[in-house]
């Protein structure tokens, strides 16, 4: 059996997969990126290697993407995030369908990416001036309620009147505005979902600028919100389509693009021989 492995070094976390050349995902790992990429990377990788009881000798290949792609070392090859992205979202999303149009909200940026019928990237637009649709915009917003991240999901659905909104296209605007809305004593529920309505506005217009094309796939880790997918459902009028695990998309299509370009060398290797 040979394996292949795809990191990506994001903003805020580091996700690692490890495929088979059955394309079987064996194994699987997400961690904060913290403040010294590399390190935390290689560290992350070699423990997913030792849960998954490979020696770094059965991979025999490895792609980087994302933020901190070409920090680490051991890639034998650094790839963007958008392609990987695609890669990833067109194999885990065969079960919702032909994914189409891609929307990627990551810790300090937001992307959407449109897709030919091929699965091929068509077009994309990128959102990384302002954290105020991000991930990083949740968790210090959850911060400024006092009240877990993870709890944002079920503060939106407890919301009983209309949600308040938040018109700053600036995070720390944004941030002024949530205080203002907490020193007016609006309840922490009614300021959850206008957060999250906020980012659905935005988001929704960054992937017109690419064409909204069922079916429509969500991922990266604000995907596990479910106040948040609830509130981007609503402003779209239809149902996404979201992963499992949203967080590993693109250290998916990563892993899937160095069996690729394994395969490829092998059989130029092959084809060399036979002349």
């Amino acid at each position: 059996m040979k394996y292949f492995a795809g990191v990506d070094i994001g903003s805020t976390a580091i996700k690692i997969v490890i495929i088979d050349d059955k394309e079987r995902i064996v194994g699987s790992k997400v961690s904060a990126s913290g403040s010294m990429f590399y390190k935390y990377a290689k560290e992350n990788y070699e423990t997913l290697l030792r849960e998954c009881g490979l020696r770094k000798e059965e991979v025999c290949y490895l792609t980087a993407t994302g933020y901190g792609r070409k920090l680490f070392k051991e890639a034998d090859e650094t790839i963007s995030e958008i392609t990987a992205n695609a890669v990833g979202a067109r194999k885990a999303g065969m079960a919702f369908g032909t994914i189409r149009t891609i929307i990627n909200i990551g810790g300090q940026d937001s992307k959407a990416i449109a897709l030919d019928e091929e699965g091929n990237v068509s077009n994309f637009a990128m959102n990384d001036r302002c954290a105020a649709g991000t991930g990083k915009f949740l968790d210090v917003a959850a911060a400024k309620l006092e009240i877990d991240a993870e709890e944002l999901g079920s503060y939106h659905f407890r919301s009983k009147g209309v949600p308040l909104s938040i018109n700053s296209t600036c995070a720390v605007f944004a941030e002024s505005e949530i205080i203002g809305l907490l020193g007016n004593e609006h309840a922490k529920e009614d300021i959850v979902a206008g957060i999250h309505y906020s980012i659905a506005k935005r988001i929704i217009r960054l992937a017109k600028r690419v064409g909204l094309n069922d079916v429509i796939y969500f991922d990266g880790g604000p995907a596990l919100n479910s106040g948040l997918v609830a509130a981007i459902e609503d402003e779209l009028g239809r149902e996404l389509a979201i992963p499992e695990n949203p967080q590993i998309t693109t250290a998916l299509g990563a892993a899937l693009l160095a069996k690729e370009a394994y395969d490829y060398s092998e059989e130029h290797v092959e084809n060399r021989a036979d002349v």
